[in-house]
């Protein structure tokens, strides 16, 4: 079982910044993709960013220009580096971890952006 926690979440004003952080309970050895997603009440769960244990990235349109994935294996944690922000990325966001097609999620860190 892989347990995941995220942090960094919070209140900013728009055209501000966060970095969210997401720490992994386990050393992972093999194939697999960590990642942010968001959700907003009454809507799906999104896709924000992702990346590989090869350190492949993808991102949403939404966010691309102003978030930036990264990794420490060291530190077992990843990061979303969060510019320029804007209200509509106010959202709950979730870390995610994948292997072998099996899926961990944390409990999530809420964002808001004020205009």
């Amino acid at each position: 079982q892989v347990h995941l926690v995220e942090s960094g979440g919070g209140l900013v004003q728009a055209g501000g910044s966060l970095r969210l952080s997401c720490l992994r309970s386990e050393v992972i050895i093999g194939i697999f993709t960590m990642g942010w997603y968001r959700q907003v009440s009454g809507k799906q769960r999104e896709l924000v960013a992702t990346i590989t244990s090869g350190g492949i990235t993808n991102y949403a349109d939404s966010v691309k220009g102003r978030f930036t994935i990264s990794r420490d294996d060291g530190k077992r944690t990843v990061y979303l580096q969060m510019n320029s922000l804007e209200p509509e990325d106010t959202a709950i966001y979730y870390c995610n971890f994948e292997l072998g097609g099996l899926n961990y999620w944390g409990k999530g860190t809420l964002v808001t952006v004020s205009s």
